[in-house]
């Protein structure tokens, strides 16, 4: 199985939090993408994405012609007031230091926490392995914080060890949920 991180954003560049805004890829991401797509020979049997643009756009370009599955259950998570917003503006409220300080445990204003994101994406993971229990050849295209909790979920680690930059990732050999990293993307 191939877990792969979206190509950049606009928001990616600038270093901004982006999680629930549906940004398209940028220039330098389709860029990156074509790149990537060149070097991936592999044809999934099963191709699941987040129905953000970011995610689609990129499984177009790397897997053509395979059917798209979206799950609302790989979306990234919703940063709430710090949606669109960099470390640089954030830094000094006091509600920043806060879910910083608390490891996403306490939610941004309006925003999930490190436990729902968890919960969702797990339960994303379920609904895959029901549907493709056959399945030899899966590929994700999700989002950092979605590929980070599968990872953390399955292989030793803290979360904050399996962060990949877009259009990296992992691959893995996941039989009865018991997974085996292969190596990056």
């Amino acid at each position: 199985m191939i877990l792969l991180r979206h190509a950049a954003t606009a928001g990616n560049l600038a270093r901004r939090y982006i999680g629930a805004t549906d940004e398209p890829l940028c220039d330098t991401g389709h860029a990156a993408v074509r790149e990537l797509a060149a070097r991936i020979h592999f044809v999934p049997q099963r191709l699941y994405v987040s129905p953000l643009r970011r995610c689609v756009e990129t499984a177009r370009v790397v897997f053509p012609g395979a059917p798209i599955v979206e799950l609302d259950g790989l979306r990234e998570a919703n940063f709430g007031a710090f949606e669109g917003r960099s470390y640089e503006e954030l830094r000094d409220m006091p509600e920043y230091q806060r879910w910083l300080d608390s490891g996403g445990e306490i939610p941004p204003p309006g925003g999930d926490t490190v436990g729902e994101v968890r919960a969702q994406v797990l339960d994303a993971w379920e609904t895959i392995r029901a549907n493709c229990h056959s399945c030899q050849r899966i590929a994700l295209v999700v989002h950092g914080g979605t590929i980070m909790t599968l990872m953390q979920a399955h292989l030793q680690g803290g979360l904050f060890d399996w962060q990949v930059s877009n259009c990296g990732g992992f691959i893995v050999h996941a039989a009865d949920n018991a997974w085996t990293l292969i190596g990056g993307v």
